[in-house]
């Protein structure tokens, strides 16, 4: 009797025991699950943009908002005495971290610095830029109509895409960008929604688009930190760093341009110099509507460091490439 007595309370402990065991297993599994799905109160409320911490987006390997800076309590707020835009911040890239703002989070119309994202799409979805296209009669009826600016191609021309990309990236010619959106997706709007799809890629919750060009619409805008973030990421593209690193291109030759069409950056046209400093500007692209007004995004490098620099709300066309002197002559070093 008392030998089943004591075998009794054997199981009884082994099976307490084993009991215990699966509570703490279920207790730390529940634990695992709140702590990768659930935000703590305290932090829910910070915007995106705010956090350093980068998940993995499965499909692509990118980090979610490696990309996008953050501010510290070094970050300087640029001069308005000396500082034209409105809008304005200055990024370094080594640190991802602000190194001088103004309005860096306020929504902004990007205008024709859009083309960076259209750019940036394009080049990754085109293996080819050597393959011929004509360029599409709609879609150039369209900018015409818009007042939208055109590199001067020609209904029906026949242009390769590395033509249609430089006709995008020089002059900002929406006639280019139209045309590859319709190469690339078969649609504008086919285009277009992989652009919010590559801002979505990139973390970006405060930038939408609506067209490849940057004309003006109230649902189309983004932020200075989530532009110089697009920008950063198109200087890791290496056909887009040369797009946009540019001066001039000269077209490949058509019945329509025997000699072929010279392209010039509206960027780097505006500027007698692009040293500032110790900076040296490496590639830009201009922006205007008269919602957006002048606007700039940049990319430029010293010996020790690089930087993206967006200004917006610029008073005039010059007006960009003079924050540029203050600005990466001040605090690029």
């Amino acid at each position: 009797m008392e030998n089943n007595e004591a075998l009794f309370n054997r199981i009884l402990i082994v099976t307490t025991g084993l009991m215990l065991i699966l509570v703490l297993i279920v207790m730390l599994t529940v634990g695992a699950g709140r702590g990768s799905g659930e935000q703590d109160p305290a932090t829910s409320a910070l915007p995106a943009i705010a956090t350093t911490e980068a998940t993995t987006t499965p499909s692509s390997g990118l980090r979610t908002g490696a990309y996008i800076s953050v501010p510290d309590s070094a970050t300087a707020i640029f001069d308005t005495e000396r500082l034209d835009a409105e809008y304005a911040l200055l990024v370094n890239l080594g640190t991802g971290r602000d190194v001088a703002s103004y309005n860096a989070d306020a929504r902004i119309y990007p205008a024709s610095m859009t083309k960076v994202m259209t750019l940036l799409v394009a080049c990754e979805a085109i293996d080819d830029v050597s393959v011929a296209v004509h360029v599409n009669a709609s879609v150039l009826a369209a900018a015409y109509e818009a007042g939208a600016s055109c590199a001067g191609f020609f209904a029906g021309e026949r242009v390769t895409v590395l033509d249609l990309l430089y006709g995008a990236a020089l002059p900002s010619g929406a006639d280019a960008t139209g045309t590859l959106a319709v190469y690339v997706a078969g649609s504008e709007a086919a285009f277009v929604r992989r652009m919010n799809e590559k801002a979505a890629e990139l973390g970006l919750t405060r930038t939408h688009f609506v067209n490849s060009s940057g004309l003006h619409d109230a649902d189309h805008y983004t932020t200075p930190r989530e532009m110089a973030a697009i920008m950063a990421c198109a200087m890791d593209n290496e056909l887009c760093r040369t797009l946009l690193a540019a001066r001039t291109y000269t077209t490949s030759v058509t019945d329509e341009h025997p000699e072929g069409l010279t392209l010039y950056s509206t960027a780097f046209s505006r500027m007698v110099t692009t040293e500032f400093g110790a900076a040296r500007l490496i590639a830009a692209k201009t922006g205007y509507t008269d919602e957006a007004r002048f606007c700039l995004v940049s990319y430029a490098e010293t010996a020790t460091g690089r930087y993206v620099l967006v200004t917006a709300g610029g008073t005039d066309r010059y007006a960009p490439v003079y924050d540029c002197k203050y600005v990466y002559g001040e605090f690029a070093e």
